[in-house]
């Protein structure tokens, strides 16, 4: 599949993206690659591979959840922009 420069102008407005003469060029001709190629995987006999959602195997990698002691008050507020009464003080977003 051949993508046009209108195509390749397009999807650099969908992303938001101001590019030159020569990176929509080169954009076409590198983009137009990667779907020629997906149409040559397409071509490729899986009918005897089974489904599967990964290749790799089903594991969980959460770590168990243990209460632990809380952190320190002024620990947890060293960082925060502004502070009052040991509380995080935030701007309002709702109309007073």
């Amino acid at each position: 599949m051949e993508l046009s420069r209108e195509t390749v102008e397009a999807i650099a407005e969908l992303a938001k993206l101001q590019l030159t003469e020569e990176e929509l060029t080169l954009y076409a001709q590198q983009l137009s690659h990667i779907l020629q190629y997906f149409e040559h995987l397409q071509e490729v006999d899986t009918s005897h591979i089974e489904t599967t959602a990964s290749v790799l195997p089903l594991r969980t990698v959460m770590r168990a959840d243990v209460a632990g002691d809380p952190l320190p008050t002024a620990e947890v507020l060293a960082n925060a922009p502004d502070s009052q009464d040991d509380q995080f003080r935030v701007s309002a977003v709702l109309p007073e």
